[in-house]
């Protein structure tokens, strides 16, 4: 089973769909600074956090 489909299990199972937000905040920001590390907008990028 992938990660993915065992997590909407579990978030289905136990009603904690309070959760999906903040887990989709975080890969935003870990996408963000994944591509930030490789591009010129770097300097940029670490000043906002």
């Amino acid at each position: 089973m992938s990660l993915a489909a065992e997590l909407w299990a579990f978030l289905k199972a136990r009603k904690k769909f309070w959760l999906f937000p903040i887990l989709a905040v975080m890969l935003l920001f870990g996408a963000l600074l994944v591509v930030a590390q490789s591009s010129a907008v770097a300097p940029f990028i670490y000043t906002l956090f």
